[in-house]
């Protein structure tokens, strides 16, 4: 009798049990016109749920925590948020200025950091608690405050990043939590607009608006101050109109070449890692914003500003040469890569669907709908430096 009770006690409390999920294949698509995320995953390409509640996300950006379970929304009011993603819901949130550009998490995983427009500056909060760690005032050697942008995560639990409107770079080192220490790299030229690090963690580069040029800073030697390289970057002699800046986290490495969206031309430009010098140009269908490469390297995806927002590129590395051009839907705003790069998911803002694509066969494989699209990030960014 005990057997047989125990049996169907077993029975009852396995029906009861919640079903189990692992984290490794989902993501968050950003609907920035509802304040909305829908949780998204790239096994199947099916939707999970729908998220609502998150501000202004018309520039929104999203890190994870190093075991996938949580993400970290930044919206462009200010706004910071807390998804539980495998509850799919919202489990803190602060409103932490009047106006934000993106974040980081740190490398232990335990400070996420917020960069600023108004009143600038970066704020670092406990990812645990979102109780706020450290205030650092952006102001310049000319005593004025800055706009933060280019906040990248680098080695060391070190928060990199760029003041627009004094031209400097500065590093934020936490690893004593309770004092915080800011090194500043004045003069490294006129408006940094956007950075980037590289997934190697060594080189922090920052875009420059007000001239031509990249200011780049050597994590590893940073005794040696910041180096301009490639003083043609830009918008050159010529006054070219620009229609998007693009974003230079959209910059790509395979082998020893790095592959750049230039600005305000129709051209990929293809630089040597070892010497930082141009060494080619791609012609394209117009102005990249993104330029990606798939997971393995040997295949880049570029979309455009308009009027070419419609089409995405396939560029051939090994040849570097034009493989095939798609038209996913209008205004396509982003692209992010599976894993493994079997799949690209695209959003198209206009046609408010995101398409998935093989990256082998270059066909559209699914179609989810979604109302105004713009970021995709999947919860494999938790393991790279600088995502």
């Amino acid at each position: 009798m005990k057997t047989i009770l125990s049996a169907a006690l077993l029975l009852l409390l396995g029906a009861c049990a919640p079903t189990l999920r692992a984290t490794g294949d989902l993501g968050l698509v950003v609907e920035r016109a509802d304040g909305r995320l829908k949780m998204v995953e790239n096994t199947h390409s099916t939707t999970l749920a729908e998220i609502s509640g998150l501000g202004d996300l018309s520039h929104a950006s999203v890190v994870y925590s190093r075991d996938e379970r949580f993400a970290f929304v930044f919206g462009r009011d200010g706004g910071l948020t807390k998804i539980d993603m495998l509850q799919a819901r919202i489990v803190g949130r602060v409103m932490q200025s009047g106006n934000s550009i993106g974040g980081a998490i740190s490398q232990d995983g335990s400070l996420v950091a917020v960069a600023n427009y108004t009143p600038g500056g970066v704020k670092v909060f406990d990812s645990d608690s979102l109780e706020l760690v450290a205030d650092i005032a952006a102001i310049g050697a000319d005593g004025k405050s800055s706009k933060v942008v280019g906040l990248e995560d680098a080695p060391g639990n070190i928060f990199a990043f760029s003041l627009y409107d004094a031209g400097e770079i500065w590093l934020l080192d936490l690893k004593d939590r309770s004092s915080p220490k800011v090194r500043k790299f004045p003069h490294i030229g006129n408006q940094p607009y956007d950075a980037l690090i590289t997934e190697d963690g060594r080189y922090y580069m920052a875009g420059l608006f007000g001239e031509d040029g990249i200011a780049m800073l050597d994590l590893w030697n940073p005794d040696l101050g910041v180096r301009r390289i490639l003083d043609h970057y830009g918008r050159g002699q010529e006054a070219l109109p620009v229609y998007k800046m693009p974003h230079l986290e959209g910059w790509a490495a395979s082998g020893n070449l790095a592959f750049l969206p230039a600005i305000g031309r129709h051209e990929v430009l293809v630089v040597d890692m070892t010497s930082w010098r141009e060494v080619g140009r791609i012609a394209v269908a117009g102005q990249p914003v993104f330029a990606m490469l798939q997971p393995g390297g040997r295949r880049l995806w570029v979309n455009f500003a308009i009027p070419d927002n419609g089409k995405v590129q396939v560029i051939d590395v090994p040849s570097l040469s034009v493989l095939k051009t798609i038209e996913p839907g209008l205004a396509v705003l982003h692209l992010e890569f599976t894993p493994r790069g079997e799949r690209v998911w695209l959003s198209a803002r206009d046609s408010d669907q995101v398409t998935v694509w093989d990256t082998e066969t270059i066909t559209q494989v699914a179609a989810l709908p979604a109302s105004k699209p713009s970021g995709i990030f999947f919860t494999a960014r938790a393991h790279r430096i600088g995502l």
